[in-house]
């Protein structure tokens, strides 16, 4: 079990692309900032501090799409810990983009009514709301019957590379529509209230697959050259701009670096210069603000960054079984003392010499030194003076969590009191991640409830509160 907290920042661990300036543009109100808990004013939105809690769910919803009074509960749980912005979790821009059966959607003009609900209940403790649009492409985890009644749309015929779940490459038509479906989901979350939206173009989703030299194997005008392996991901944004105008925040997270390699057999994938050079025209194009994580699929070694808990698999992957054509041979490695060793060598190959906390900060600095909007890093944080060392060094301008508020939804109010981190840290176990197949989400790490199975349980649940209709607090 992972304990590791950093104790001082990392520095960039190469040599700054070309082109890239020593020093960042001219400070700006979001670059000068006291620290984590100083606001953070961007172009379209004003959060309270710079704690996003990232995007991250359960299977909380009806198969339909709606969101249900749990998922109202999820989203409004960090915002009461006193988070700057709620990013929500994944939600799919049509029926067939879902990871798992039972995440809510924004497919349909039905839908706003309740996401307006959430939106309201987030709000109202003083948090912003960000709804992370996404659509899976042929990355999945346990696929819904919308995915397995039509081929999964990607940027590749060929299947995805942990699991092994077969794809079907993209039409121009259907890549269209898709854009469309993209611009009229980012319509949807602003009449529902929302306060921006993120597109999830990070961690081996749809825009990954298009984004990654590593993945697209295209021969149109969507693959070959990065521009064009890009032209998806900034049709989208253009479409967004003309569906909703200027003023409505859009910010888009990107992997730095895919390391699409950890599979054995796989190409690379995208280098820093080539993300960089993305976050540039994701600029211009009109994002608001970019979001910078690591890894070309999820999980990845990096992503998130910590233990890989065997045990935790052992008992929840046979959930995966029938889906993948590689899920069998992964369950062999997971199931069996004698084979784990092989993939854990495999698996942690590419975690040397990288922190835990903070482990792509220096992507994230070398990005921010080409771009002249903020940037917000991932990956572990939850010790305060190495966060504000960041911001105060301008290697980012804010921080998205998403383990360390599974842990201590009320982290932000630890830091208020002048904690370093709260008295019971996240552990960087992953038991939360490895138990998604089957289990609801929450903290597994029986330590942190001194070993009492109930105390962990009753935390896990707490969120399943239900009533008929959605319910937004003191409203």
């Amino acid at each position: 079990m992972m304990q590791d907290v950093a104790v001082q920042l990392p520095e960039p661990s190469h040599d700054l692309p070309a082109g890239v300036a020593e020093t960042g543009p001219a400070p700006t109100s979001w670059v000068t900032a006291r620290g984590v808990l100083a606001p953070l004013v961007m172009r379209n939105l004003a959060l309270r501090n710079r704690v996003l809690r990232s995007s991250i769910s359960g299977r909380f919803d009806h198969e339909d799409g709606t969101p249900t009074q749990t998922r109202l509960n999820w989203e409004t749980l960090a915002a009461e810990g006193g988070v700057g912005a709620v990013i929500t979790s994944y939600v799919p821009v049509l029926m067939s983009g879902r990871i798992i059966a039972g995440y809510a959607t924004i497919h349909e003009d039905r839908l706003i009514d309740p996401w307006s609900a959430i939106a309201r209940a987030v709000q109202h403790y003083g948090s912003k709301i960000i709804m992370q649009l996404s659509h899976s492409g042929r990355q999945m985890d346990v696929p819904g019957v919308q995915n397995l009644h039509r081929s999964t749309l990607s940027a590749t015929d060929r299947p995805e590379s942990l699991h092994g779940f077969p794809t079907r490459a993209m039409t121009l038509p259907e890549i269209e529509h898709m854009v469309h479906a993209f611009a009229r989901a980012a319509w949807r979350a602003r009449e529902a209230g929302m306060d921006g939206i993120e597109l999830h173009a990070a961690n081996g989703y749809l825009f990954s697959q298009f984004l990654s030299s590593g993945i697209n194997d295209r021969r149109d005008r969507y693959g070959g050259s990065l521009f064009n392996r890009a032209r998806f991901l900034l049709d989208v944004i253009g479409a967004i701009r003309a569906e909703v105008g200027p003023g409505f925040h859009l910010q888009v997270k990107l992997s730095a670096i895919d390391m699409n390699n950890v599979i054995p057999g796989e190409k690379p994938g995208n280098t820093l210069d080539e993300t960089i050079q993305v976050a540039r025209w994701a600029e211009t194009a009109g994002a608001d603000a970019l979001h910078i994580s690591i890894g070309s699929l999820f999980p990845h070694p990096l992503n998130p960054p910590g233990d890989f808990a065997f045990n935790t698999i052992a008992s929840t992957y046979d959930a995966m079984l029938s889906s993948g054509e590689h899920t069998f041979r992964n369950y062999l490695f997971f199931r069996y003392p004698t084979l784990r060793p092989v993939f854990a060598l495999l698996w942690n190959r590419m975690k040397r010499g990288r922190p835990v906390e903070g482990v792509s900060a220096a992507e994230a600095l070398a990005i921010k030194r080409a771009v002249g909007i903020p940037v917000i890093s991932t990956g572990g944080w939850q010790t305060r003076s190495v966060i504000d060392a960041g911001i105060q060094g301008g290697h980012f301008d804010a921080v998205a969590i998403a383990r360390g508020l599974i842990a201590n939804p009320d982290l932000v109010r630890h830091w208020e009191a002048g904690l370093e981190v709260p008295p019971r840290p996240c552990t960087h176990c992953n038991k939360c991640l490895l138990n998604a197949p089957k289990n609801p989400l929450g903290c597994y790490e029986p330590s942190r409830f001194d070993g009492d199975p109930e105390r962990m349980v009753e935390a896990i649940m707490r969120i399943y509160r239900v009533s008929p209709e959605l319910v937004v607090p003191h409203e």
